[in-house]
């Protein structure tokens, strides 16, 4: 294996043979080793060791979307025309990394020996809207004097997750839009240690799930990160935004899969309205959404001060002025912590978490 060394437009990785994989891996399998790696992408190899394809978390998330399960193998979603470099080849191939984020590299023999790879970037989100003013009327006497997002699972309170995840994001700026009970959020706060500069934003009235954009878009030079702060997930946050990025959206929504299994047979007809069979019990999945946005400063414009708008309004409201919305499938853990039992839910997988 040739020596190892630095480049000032690229670097080489370290754990190599951690990033190659069979083809017949699972897409479950992958995302775990996916926590593990230095590098979100691996290189599937024939039992030669010769690449045979690449596979990136953004090629398992465009997979699901068209309607790949975890279970599938990494060769139903691998990039099968990658651009792959030969040993020596260095030098040419680092103009290239300027539109990939990896180039593997093979020896005369075409077997795989090392992968150059584009030294880490920023997200390129800058800023962050916590929408924390909602009533919880689901929860019922768990929010009457207590605002949802303070609400603890695993021993911490919701909010208190979601911000220790886009402080560890990198996301220099979080502003937290509050109503409900907002003093209570506004002691929390203020009483922890932020390591992002933190704003509050107070609703004087309801503005819906998205008017608090209103008060501040006129103030972003980027993509704006927005999430619901009664969130429990590991969403990948850099993931997310280089998706957004790649697609070149106007804004990104990410969805979750959600299940529901009908409990009767439903029945089949032609065009002609004739039976065409039954399935018993089946099965529906849809992308629901969940409660995380990436908006251009354009989309975020959409919303005037002070006009009350949900999410679902907005998203269609860009979608009439004809701005580009990509949808962003959430592999990772999701939770909507709107009852009870969600609630309960939530916090045995935090603490089943904290003890492994």
């Amino acid at each position: 294996m040739p020596a190892r060394h630095r480049h000032v437009g690229y670097a080489r990785v370290s754990d190599l043979k951690s990033h190659v994989v069979p083809p017949d891996m699972l897409l479950r399998d992958l995302l775990r080793l996916f926590n593990v790696i230095s590098h979100h992408f691996v290189i599937a190899v024939d039992v030669a060791g010769r690449p045979v394809g690449t596979v990136t978390d953004g090629d398992i998330r465009r997979g699901i979307l068209s309607g790949m399960t975890l279970e599938d193998p990494v060769s139903r979603c691998m990039v099968r025309n990658a651009t792959i470099g030969r040993v020596g080849d260095e030098e040419r191939l680092v103009d290239r990394l300027e539109s990939l984020v990896f180039v593997p590299l093979v020896d005369r023999d075409g077997l795989l020996v090392d992968i150059m790879v584009k030294p880490e970037i920023e997200t390129g989100i800058a800023t962050a809207l916590l929408m924390a003013g909602g009533m919880g009327t689901r929860l019922g006497e768990l929010t009457r004097s207590v605002p949802k997002p303070l609400l603890h699972v695993g021993g911490k309170p919701i909010i208190e997750h979601i911000m220790l995840a886009l402080e560890q994001a990198g996301i220099a700026k979080i502003i937290v839009s509050v109503h409900h009970l907002a003093e209570k959020i506004e002691s929390f706060v203020e009483s922890r240690v932020n390591r992002s500069r933190v704003e509050i934003l107070r609703e004087t009235k309801r503005l819906g799930t998205a008017g608090a954009l209103g008060l501040i878009g006129g103030d972003l030079d980027g993509p704006i990160l927005v999430l619901n702060a009664d969130l429990v997930t590991s969403v990948n946050i850099p993931a997310m935004a280089t998706f957004f990025t790649r697609h070149k959206h106007d804004a990104t929504i990410g969805v979750a899969q959600h299940k529901v299994r009908i409990p009767f047979g439903v029945v089949r007809q032609d065009d002609h309205g004739l039976f065409d069979g039954v399935d018993e019990k089946p099965e529906i999945s849809h992308f629901v959404t969940a409660g995380i946005y990436l908006l251009s400063p354009e989309f975020a414009s959409l919303v005037p001060p002070n006009d009350p708008i949900d999410m679902p309004d907005l998203l269609n409201r860009g979608r009439a002025a004809g701005l580009k919305i990509g949808l962003f499938p959430i592999h990772e853990y999701w939770t909507d912590v709107g009852t009870p039992d969600a609630l309960d839910a939530a916090d045995n997988h935090m603490n089943e978490i904290k003890g492994k």
